[in-house]
C-alpha cells in the first residue's frame, strides 16, 4: 500500500457538500480497489466525471497465444526490437501472458497523445527502460525518468507528456490483482519497516494538479481497455478537471536506483530483491549493483534451482548479468516452472573471488504458467535451451 496523500482543495468531511464560489457543487468521485475493501481516494471534479457525449465503435485490442510452443527455457532477443508501433497504445506489444498478467514492451514512434487512456482491466507497473517526461492523471502531474517504475492503479485516467528529445522505451506489466509494496516489508499499520530495501521517501506521488482554468468544456477522447477491446468514449468535460483529492490510491514512481540491496555472508535467495507484489499472481524484483557474499568460500553466482511454483522472467536493462552468457541489454529470458535452471557453464568459477556486480535487471515471477504470444516469433533464440552444454 501507499501512504496517505492529498493535493488541492478538499472539504473537511467526505460525502458532504463542497461548493464552488458560485454556489454550485463540486462533483465527488470515490476511486476504490478490491470493491470497497481496499485502498481508495476521494476526488473532487469541477465538472461531472460522467458527462459522456458519444460512445464510438469498440475495437479488438488483444493478442494471440503461440500454440504448441511447449515447455522450454526461452531467450527473447528483444534487444534488437526497435520501434514496436506508432502511438502509445499501438506500440504496446504483449509478449508473455497468463490469466493474471500481461508482459509487454512499448517503444512508440509518435511521442504525443491526443487522447486519454484508462486501463479498466488491471493495475500497471511501467518500467522506464529509456525516456523522460510526465504522466498526467486526475491525481495530478507525475514526473518520470529512466529507471523509474510508474505504478498506476486500474481506472486511473492518464496521458503521457513525453519529453520528445528522448527516446521512450517501456516494459509494461498489467495485473488483475492490485500492485502493492511488499507485505513483509510493512508493519501492522502499513508503514515500511526499518529492514525494507526502500521507504516512503523513495515513493514519489504526483507533485501538483494540472492548471485547467482555460480548459473545461469540449470533446475529449478517452480510450478504455476492457476485455481485450479498446472502447472509445468522448466526454464533454476535461477528464483531469480536478480541484482536489485525498487518499491512499494514486499513481507514483519508484526508481530502481533507489532500491537498497540486501546482501549476506552467503548467496541470498531471489526474494531479497522483491520490490512489488500482486497477491496470488506474481512478484516484481529489482537486481541492482551490490557487494557480493563475503564468506571466505562463497560462490557469488546463484545456485541451480527448480522453479516449483513459478515461471521466472528476467528483463536485462544495464550492465553484464554475471550468471548469463550472450544476453544483451533489452532482452528477456523465461525459465518456466518444472525445469531446473542456473548459471551458464563457466560462470560459477568465474564469479568466485568477485567483490561486486554492477548489473540492473527486472524480474517477474508469476505463479501461473506464462504463455508466449505470436509477437515473440521473430525474437526466439532456438538454441537457448541447449546453452547449458559444456
Amino acid at each position: 500500500m501507499t501512504y496517505y496523500y492529498k493535493l488541492g482543495k478538499i472539504p473537511p468531511k467526505r460525502h458532504t457538500q463542497f461548493r464552488k464560489d458560485n454556489g454550485e457543487l463540486y462533483h465527488e468521485e470515490l476511486v476504490s480497489s478490491l470493491g470497497f475493501s481496499g485502498i481508495y481516494s476521494n476526488i473532487y471534479h469541477k465538472e461531472s466525471p460522467t458527462n459522456v457525449k458519444e460512445v464510438k465503435e469498440s475495437k479488438p485490442y488483444g493478442y494471440k497465444v503461440l500454440e504448441d510452443y511447449g515447455l522450454k527455457m526461452t531467450h527473447l532477443k528483444t534487444a534488437e526490437i526497435g520501434k514496436t508501433g506508432s502511438d502509445y497504445l499501438d506500440a504496446r506489444l504483449p509478449l508473455m501472458v497468463n490469466s493474471q498478467c500481461v508482459i509487454s514492451l512499448c517503444n512508440p514512434t509518435e511521442l504525443t497523445m491526443d487522447y486519454f487512456f484508462k486501463n479498466a482491466d488491471g493495475d500497471e507497473a511501467i518500467y522506464v527502460y529509456e525516456g523522460e517526461g510526465e504522466l498526467h492523471s486526475q491525481f495530478g502531474v507525475l514526473p518520470y525518468k529512466k529507471g523509474d517504475y510508474i505504478v498506476i492503479p486500474r481506472t486511473t485516467i492518464y496521458q503521457f507528456d513525453f519529453d520528445s528529445s528522448k527516446e521512450q522505451k517501456f516494459l509494461i506489466v498489467e495485473s488483475k490483482a492490485p500492485i502493492e509494496t511488499v507485505g513483509r516489508y510493512r508493519n501492522e499499520v502499513g508503514q515500511l519497516l526499518e529492514h525494507s530495501p526502500y521507504c516512503e521517501r523513495d515513493l514519489h506521488p504526483p507533485t501538483h494538479l494540472l492548471d485547467l482554468k482555460e480548459k473545461s468544456n469540449g470533446d475529449y477522447s478517452m480510450m478504455i481497455k476492457k476485455g481485450n477491446q479498446l472502447h472509445h468514449y468522448v466526454y464533454g468535460s476535461h477528464p483531469l478537471d480536478v480541484i482536489g483529492w485525498d487518499g491512499f490510491l494514486y499513481p507514483y514512481t519508484f526508481s530502481i536506483y533507489d532500491f537498497e540491496p540486501i546482501t549476506g555472508r552467503i548467496h541470498q535467495p531471489p526474494p531479497v530483491h522483491q520490490t512489488f507484489q500482486a497477491r496470488g499472481a506474481f512478484v516484481i524484483c529489482s537486481f541492482v549493483p551490490r557487494l557480493f557474499d563475503y564468506h571466505p568460500l562463497s560462490i557469488p553466482a546463484p545456485y541451480n534451482h527448480s522453479n516449483i511454483d513459478s515461471d521466472e522472467v528476467l528483463f536485462y536493462t544495464e550492465g553484464e548479468f554475471m550468471s548469463r552468457k550472450g544476453i544483451a541489454q533489452g532482452a528477456f529470458t523465461l525459465h518456466p516452472g518444472g525445469i531446473p535452471h542456473g548459471p551458464h557453464p563457466g560462470t560459477i568459477e568465474k564469479s568466485i573471488g568477485k567483490k561486486e556486480t554492477k548489473e540492473y535487471a527486472v524480474m517477474i515471477d508469476t505463479f501461473a504458467p506464462l504463455f508466449l504470444t505470436e509477437n515473440c516469433l521473430p525474437y526466439i533464440d532456438k538454441e537457448y535451451p541447449y546453452s547449458w552444454q559444456s
